[in-house]
């Protein structure tokens, strides 16, 4: 029997973090919006309530729990949502205090996903502020920053028995490679640092670094940046036509997904139906695995709402994130199909890989935690499709 890497995004907002203390004030975590999140439509499937309640993820208990639920059903890595900005970490306290101190942590590895995206103020946001909202942490950082970040990096993640490996080489994503690239001060910049963060992996006792890249192609955050907005920005020099050719030149070992959306346009509003997304993503992940010569890892996307997110009692118009359309019928049979479409893929592609979004991003509507009216149906259909 193939053994697979089923990797799920863990999204860290469900704790109490000094910088949210001072943004929200005492006791706030991601969880109010959860809370107080409405309908918006009719038939709109809201709130959400976790089957395990609004639980601290920071406490080890609490993240045993989730470990045993993964591991269970077939999910074997976190992909870190982790957060590092000029300043220094954001959110870390639930993979350092909850993950890293659980007693049963070795059933599920765990890996970082750099988002290194503008932290802007939308906990929740007003429709009318959602053209221009309040920035609170920007992307870029400097070559200084970055050292510092890869370093720690190295010296508190990479050396854990519980790393995630691709073929003995600590794996390493980065979300926005625009981000990248103009924080370090353009692209020569950027190869030099990716260099000396892949030297110093080596040096401290690995055989390489797996460096990962998220490509996608629609902007959701104000100020996001795409792969092919980078790469038309350098072809003004003529030294890029494709974003394969950046990706080669950054040295990326292998390149995935974040999330449907950043695929594929929501053409209604305010529903989109769940299996004409799917359709359309079967689609992409072909078109990317012939465009990047390095191999494309497939993700499967749970669902879409990031109505939460926005102040409950404002119009709920078509305004541009969060302000979008939801996913509809993405019930766990639906999912199971998108999983099963995902296997077909990777075994024709000679993978063993996929991802999942999202472990836990209740407040965009994607997660796969057990909730009171699905129960652990999303988990159910990971464990049908990779365990049986």
């Amino acid at each position: 029997m193939k053994n697979y890497d089923v990797c799920a995004y863990y999204f860290p907002n469900y704790h109490q973090d000094k910088r949210n203390l001072l943004v929200h004030g005492k006791g706030w975590s991601e969880w109010e919006l959860v809370k107080r999140a409405e309908p918006r439509f009719d038939g709109h499937l809201l709130p959400n309530v976790p089957l395990w309640g609004y639980e601290d993820e920071s406490d080890p208990k609490v993240f045993e729990k989730k470990i045993e639920a993964a591991s269970s059903h077939g999910v074997n890595c976190f992909l870190w949502d982790w957060y590092w900005y000029e300043d220094g970490p954001f959110l870390e306290k639930c993979l350092e205090e909850g993950y890293l101190k659980s007693r049963n942590k070795s059933k599920v590895k765990f890996a970082i996903h750099w988002a290194n995206h503008t932290w802007i103020d939308i906990h929740p946001v007003l429709r009318a502020t959602i053209k221009n909202p309040h920035t609170l942490y920007n992307g870029e950082i400097t070559t200084k920053a970055f050292e510092e970040m890869t370093d720690y990096i190295i010296e508190n993640y990479f050396s854990d028995p519980d790393y995630w490996k691709i073929n003995g080489a600590p794996y390493f994503s980065i979300y926005e490679i625009g981000k990248l690239i103009s924080g370090l001060g353009g692209l020569e910049n950027t190869i030099k640092s990716l260099d000396l963060f892949r030297k110093k992996t080596i040096a401290a006792g690995f055989p390489n670094l797996h460096l990962n890249g998220v490509v996608w192609g629609i902007p959701l955050l104000p100020g996001e940046s795409t792969v092919d907005e980078v790469s038309n920005w350098l072809d003004i020099s003529n030294t890029f036509k494709n974003p394969d050719d950046l990706v080669k030149s950054l040295k990326f070992d292998s390149v995935t997904s974040y999330v449907w959306v950043h695929h594929v346009p929501m053409s209604t509003f305010p529903t989109v139906e769940y299996m004409d997304i799917l359709k359309r993503m079967q689609d992409y992940w072909h078109e990317a695995s012939k465009a990047y010569s390095v191999p494309y890892f497939p993700n499967v996307t749970m669902g879409w709402d990031s109505s939460p997110r926005t102040v409950q009692s404002d119009v709920f118009d078509n305004l541009g994130y969060p302000f979008i359309s939801v996913y509809v019928n993405n019930t766990p049979d639906n999912f199971q199909r998108a999983l099963e479409e995902a296997k077909k893929f990777i075994d024709d592609s000679d993978l063993s890989i996929i991802n999942i979004n999202a472990w836990n991003e209740w407040t965009e509507g994607t997660y796969l935690e057990p909730d009171l009216r699905n129960k652990y149906g999303y988990l159910e259909a990971i464990k049908k499709v990779f365990l049986s």
